[in-house]
């Protein structure tokens, strides 16, 4: 953590909605005037989807088929935790972007499934903002802690039939996947979502789960992705203090407190909330790094 070089990391599977949440923040970037990096975590995969497949066939041969993206073994954790240590003791660092896809690589001059370049960040930025896998990994016996060098850590935790909707979704339309082998790489990804990417969302500081109030029992045939207003959302404070929960209630309609450190709002709600949660917050990350 760096009173100087803030980061906020935002931490989701693969189809979690951490998306929607970045947009949130780059709006709330721009009104305020604040000057953010932002990295994805896909940039620090440690195989080209090339080798990716290579290493994948050379482990099922091997009787391991456990092993996806989200396994730690499949990043370099140890360059992102390199990254957010560095950014928070002087203001620096680099990244790169993953090309997913043929838009991507007209933008970025790179075939798709490549890495670009690493490049150094612009000078004199606010905040780094992370949105990715694994933004608030701490594992001692793994040797990684990316979490301690975070701010703001901030989970986005959709519960598991309403995840897989929307991962099926998103890869049938913009990666042109069957349901079939959607299916089977959350078959493959369940060891690893279980052991790596759920303990973090016991380090977040805030976590958002969207809830469902539609029929979800079989996510593997949905026709739709439940709809904001077909949903719920639980906000769960890691630290209650301070927080307004009053004011919070007043100015989202419809919402309540389930617990002392959670309120349940309306899912058309969420981007009010997190605006009215997050501008503070970030306001005070900002005075406090420009006065230190």
């Amino acid at each position: 953590m760096s009173t100087r070089h803030p980061i906020i990391s935002v931490t989701g599977s693969s189809g979690a909605g951490t998306s929607t949440v970045k947009h949130t923040f780059d709006q709330i970037f721009r009104r305020e005037g604040i000057r953010a990096v932002s990295i994805e975590g896909d940039a620090f995969h440690r195989y080209n989807r090339a080798d990716m497949k290579a290493e994948l066939e050379r482990r099922y041969a091997e009787g391991d088929h456990t092993f996806s993206h989200f396994s730690y073994e499949a990043n370099e954790l140890g360059e992102l935790e390199r990254v957010f240590r560095e950014y928070g003791e002087t203001g620096r660092g680099r990244t790169r972007h993953y090309v997913h896809d043929e838009a991507e690589a007209e933008k970025y001059g790179v075939p798709p499934g490549e890495f670009t370049e690493w490049a150094e960040f612009e000078e004199n930025s606010d905040l780094l903002f992370y949105e990715g896998l694994h933004g608030a990994v701490k594992d001692e016996a793994a040797g990684i802690n990316v979490a301690d060098h975070a701010d703001l850590k901030i989970g986005v935790v959709p519960v598991i039939n309403l995840e897989w909707i929307q991962k099926i979704h998103r890869d049938k339309a913009h990666r042109g996947y069957t349901t079939e082998a959607v299916t089977d790489v959350i078959l493959r990804r369940m060891h690893a979502y279980v052991h790596c990417i759920t303990p973090q969302f016991t380090q977040t500081d805030i976590n958002f789960q969207r809830v469902p109030v539609v029929d979800t029992s079989n996510p593997f045939i949905a026709r739709w992705i439940p709809t904001p207003d077909e949903s719920l959302v639980v906000i769960r404070f890691k630290n209650p203090r301070g927080i307004d929960f009053s004011y919070l209630t007043s100015m989202i309609h419809d919402s309540w407190m389930s617990r002392a450190n959670s309120i349940v709002i309306p899912g058309g709600k969420l981007d009010l909330a997190m605006q009215l949660i997050f501008t503070p917050m970030i306001e005070r990350l900002v005075s406090e790094s420009r006065r230190a």
